[in-house]
């Protein structure tokens, strides 16, 4: 299969060149509606997602699992502040510079302990959660996080993305989940899709 690019339009505002398997993940999960338009960025013009013969069967994927739905963020969501919770000390450190060269104010923990008390402290805009860490399971962090800040972007990420793990992680509130080994344009397109960056 060709490995395209592709431009999503929301009402007015487009978010350019998300990666084929990110925006296959993302309907699959459900994030991506029948009648959301997309183009090949640079190659077509807009057409419904389900409508790409390359897409279709991601929409039948979703189709069979019977993930919950969940709509992309209609409103601009202005991220500055990111968590990144994990266990990986190296990808912290990488993903956070990654970050810190953006211009996010990044700040990294390995336990869950340690992510609940930076997070009585202070509440970031969003979190970068894997599931398995040393002291618990990252899944039960979803729901305190969404009770401190029920507007807090959570993404997890994790090498454990069964679709039972996915359906949960949807349900309990996240926004979208990252299977892990990740590239960095994943992150950035997450980012990207939440404050809407992208200019006509």
């Amino acid at each position: 299969m060709i490995e395209f690019k592709y431009d999503i339009k929301q009402g007015a505002d487009i978010y350019r060149s998300i990666s084929g398997p990110l925006l296959q993940s993302w309907i699959v999960s459900s994030k991506v509606p029948d009648d959301m338009l997309v183009r090949r960025s640079g190659r077509s013009g807009w057409r419904k997602a389900k409508d790409l013969k390359e897409l279709i069967p991601f929409f039948e994927e979703r189709r069979h699992k019977s993930l919950k739905v969940t709509q992309l963020p209609c409103k601009k969501r202005k991220i500055e502040k990111i968590l990144i919770i994990d266990d990986e000390r190296d990808l912290c450190m990488i993903l956070s510079e990654l970050l810190k060269r953006k211009g996010y104010n990044v700040s990294s923990v390995n336990t869950l302990r340690k992510a609940l008390n930076l997070l009585g402290k202070e509440v970031p805009d969003m979190v970068i959660l894997d599931l398995k860490l040393p002291d618990g399971d990252g899944m039960s962090m979803i729901t305190k996080i969404k009770k401190i800040s029920s507007q807090t972007i959570i993404c997890v990420a994790s090498a454990y993305g069964s679709e039972k793990n996915k359906s949960e992680a949807l349900q309990l509130g996240a926004f979208s989940f990252i299977d892990k080994p990740f590239t960095a344009k994943d992150i950035l397109s997450t980012i990207n899709l939440v404050t809407q960056v992208g200019n006509d």
